[in-house]
């Protein structure tokens, strides 16, 4: 499986309005602390959109959710993965990425035969406090070794300017929530992002 070499996280459909007519092709809706029928309606929303588009839809977290609004991916972090059904997510037919921290959080998520797996944060990132320090770049290369053929995505404190090097060292692909989001022009930014002379083999020497 080949992913995009970036997609971008969202925390509500009101983004995809502004950003699918761009050229994004994998999207990740991302929402904390509301309740289930306002998750329930974003989803509905930002798949309905991202069909209009052409663009895959990643659902955080609510794999129920995602299954009954028949989205192409969910992502789960390791405490999900315990308690999610993973042989219902495939018998619908859903793709999979997991979170991972450390070595132990690998090799869990790699037990649950993922389509990709997410390695972060990088770098220092403003998004939410987190007990992992910056995992760096050198990570990334040791993470891409062990995985083999499963795609690896880079996120946490990513910008347009490290992008180049975590590409070198093995990122499949790279999301970004803040870089964007809270960027004064946040549809100029995302078209920096897409734009491909970004991933010209040149740049990432």
């Amino acid at each position: 499986m080949q992913l995009p070499k970036f997609y971008q996280i969202v925390d509500h459909s009101s983004w995809l309005e502004r950003f699918l007519p761009l050229g994004l092709t994998l999207v990740q809706l991302r929402i904390k602390g509301q309740t289930m029928a306002h998750v329930r309606e974003q989803i509905k929303e930002s798949k309905a959109l991202c069909d209009e588009f052409d663009c895959q839809l990643i659902v955080n977290d609510y794999w129920q959710l995602a299954i009954e609004a028949g989205c192409d991916y969910i992502h789960l972090g390791q405490e999900d993965l315990v308690s999610a059904e993973l042989a219902t997510i495939r018998r619908n037919g859903v793709k999979l990425g997991v979170s991972t921290h450390d070595q132990q959080e690998l090799k869990t998520a790699l037990a649950s035969k993922p389509d990709y797996i997410a390695l972060g944060p990088v770098y220092h990132t403003r998004l939410k406090a987190m007990k992992w320090q910056p995992q760096g770049v050198d990570k990334v290369i040791r993470w891409k070794q062990q995985l083999g053929n499963t795609p690896l995505v880079a996120i946490g404190g990513l910008n347009i300017e490290r992008a180049p090097a975590v590409y070198q060292a093995g990122a499949d692909s790279i999301c970004v929530v803040t870089d964007v989001l809270l960027h004064d022009q946040p549809e100029a930014r995302l078209r920096q992002w897409l734009d491909p002379k970004l991933y010209r083999v040149s740049n990432l020497k």
